[in-house]
């Protein structure tokens, strides 16, 4: 994408702030449409991330499970009109939390919130701002109109700290933040390449994941709590689970696989709301070839 045409994207999507949900709707709908066909490349990253998750499916449902995840990419696209030009009071109209109290209860230990990539995801960091202040992991975007945007947008409500993402694995301004009572919301499932990864299974594939959760937890003393963003017909629930039991051990790589085996059973009660976009099985294990 060209400056021109992430600026035209950018105010295109401002515009759309007022524009009612039934609208937003079709709207999402053509812009699946015309994704589908323009984007050969990303088609065929979801298609083979289906096919290997999902083996029990017909050819023919996990093309429709495919188009159906590029209508609620449109859409998350086009609700982000109201989270950047919203008012408080909208976004949090938009976006409904459920066992909010587990992350806002102050019990003197560091939080950890993780919440997977569902297309819901932007939005439920944005809302979760207008309640408290945490930090984040920030990946910066090729493109610096699309980056500037985002930022912007991320950065609307409380003033989160976010700290751009390097080659490095210093965690130490996370550390700092989390020490300072500020929850850390992370993004748990990114194939970040084999340094620093380990092989767990998710949906039965070995797939490269950094057991982040589980070490910090340990170091920080911290509580992890989940955090489930779900597309509805006229907005968002945002699900904060309770404390996980039990977690972290002394096995990070335990950890993590229990933690994919969760995701997991989340992602099969919605899976058209999950990002099947990313190459989640890029990193593979010594002497196999590349599924894309």
């Amino acid at each position: 994408m060209n400056n021109f045409f992430a600026r035209l994207w950018v105010a295109l999507v401002k515009r759309l702030h007022g524009v009612s949900m039934p609208m937003r709707w079709r709207l999402a709908r053509f812009a699946a449409f015309v994704l589908w066909r323009a984007v050969p490349k990303r088609r065929h990253v979801i298609l083979t991330n289906l096919r290997l998750c999902f083996p029990e499916l017909s050819e023919e449902e996990r093309v429709a499970l495919a188009k159906r995840v590029y209508v609620r990419l449109g859409r998350a696209a086009i609700d982000h009109g109201t989270l950047w030009m919203g008012t408080r009071e909208e976004v949090q109209a938009l976006v409904r939390f459920k066992g909010l109290e587990h992350l806002l209860t102050p019990d003197g230990r560091p939080t950890i919130c993780i919440s997977p990539h569902f297309a819901g995801l932007d939005a439920a960091g944005i809302a979760l701002n207008t309640y408290v202040r945490g930090v984040s992991l920030y990946q910066r975007q090729s493109n610096p109109v699309w980056d500037e945007a985002l930022l912007k947008g991320r950065l609307r409500f409380s003033n989160p700290v976010l700290i751009p993402k390097s080659n490095g694995s210093d965690l130490r301004p996370v550390m700092r933040a989390m020490r300072e009572g500020l929850p850390f919301y992370y993004l748990p499932d990114m194939d970040h390449g084999r340094r620093n990864s380990v092989f767990v299974p998710f949906f039965g594939v070995q797939a490269a994941t950094i057991p982040m959760v589980s070490r910090l937890a340990k170091v920080m003393k911290a509580k992890v709590l989940w955090s489930f963003a779900v597309m509805t017909e006229d907005g968002y629930e945002v699900e904060i689970t309770p404390p996980l039991e039990n977690f972290p051990t002394n096995d990070p790589e335990a950890d993590t696989k229990r933690l994919n085996e969760e995701l997991e059973a989340r992602i099969r009660q919605h899976p058209d709301q999950y990002l099947w976009v990313h190459r989640r099985f890029k990193t593979r294990p010594e002497g196999e070839p590349s599924v894309y």
